[in-house]
């Protein structure tokens, strides 16, 4: 089993709130890694500093051989050209239409010619299930929820990008379009051989889309596995979260 991505005792505080309190983790590469957790536990956090939008107060995150923590400018530019990163929200460009908004990482990073940039952006479109000819001239306000992530995703992997981390892409999204989404992650994973890594207190979407889980609770990684191992775990605080008792600070039911 070959890992991309290792964080090794990652601590983080924001003022009072000790957030992260020695986070061990491993990204399986080729596979989607699901973090489950409350709201507001730190699932977040975690990415973040994947990419390097946030630095540890102690701690190591590895990524394909290089230390995020401890990088240069320079460095951490480079890898996150590697990166994919769907927000919560999609963060689309509200002054961009859709060709726009995808085409931007193109136009930052790469010397391509305008009809290579149309043709990328197209197929990267088709790519998240939606037609170029309808979208590509739409603002951000004219989509719906599901849209936004869609043009969302195609813009996070417009640059071919070896890991894509998705922040609650179910988010705020109804059942049928949170199913969809989830179908699309699986399906970009596979179609690609990107390494995912998801986050979310989606129980019922994660396991459409995961391959491996791991529980957040009080600031530490607390269970670990594939589908079958997570679901048969008897974590306490894990078996909780799977039968629906989450919501609000977890007490171990007798």
């Amino acid at each position: 089993m070959e890992y991309i991505i290792r964080i090794k005792n990652l601590w983080k505080r924001f003022g009072d709130n000790q957030v992260l309190k020695g986070v061990d983790l491993n990204i399986v590469k080729g596979k989607t890694t699901v973090i489950l957790g409350l709201s507001g536990g730190g699932k977040s956090t975690i990415i973040k500093h994947i990419v390097r939008l946030l630095k540890p107060d102690q701690g190591e995150v590895w990524v394909d051989h290089v230390d995020m923590a401890k990088a240069d400018e320079e460095t951490v530019f480079a890898m996150r050209k590697k990166i994919g990163y769907l927000f919560q929200s999609g963060a689309l460009f509200d002054s961009m239409n859709v060709y726009e908004n995808v085409s931007f990482p193109l136009r930052e990073h790469t010397n391509l010619s305008e009809s290579e940039i149309r043709q990328k952006v197209e197929e990267r479109l088709v790519m998240v299930g939606l037609e170029p000819k309808k979208v590509l001239k739409l603002y951000p306000d004219e989509l719906s929820g599901g849209m936004r992530k869609r043009v969302g995703l195609a813009r996070s992997i417009v640059l071919d990008p070896g890991i894509i981390l998705y922040d609650e892409p179910t988010s705020g999204l109804d059942p049928i379009t949170s199913d969809l989404i989830s179908q699309l992650i699986k399906k970009t994973q596979e179609n690609l051989g990107v390494t995912s890594v998801l986050i979310s207190h989606d129980i019922k979407e994660s396991f459409k889309c995961g391959d491996y889980f791991a529980m957040l609770y009080d600031g530490k990684i607390i269970e670990y596995g594939d589908k079958e191992h997570f679901q048969n775990s008897t974590n306490p605080y894990v078996r909780q979260f799977l039968e629906g008792k989450g919501e609000g600070p977890i007490k171990i039911v007798e």
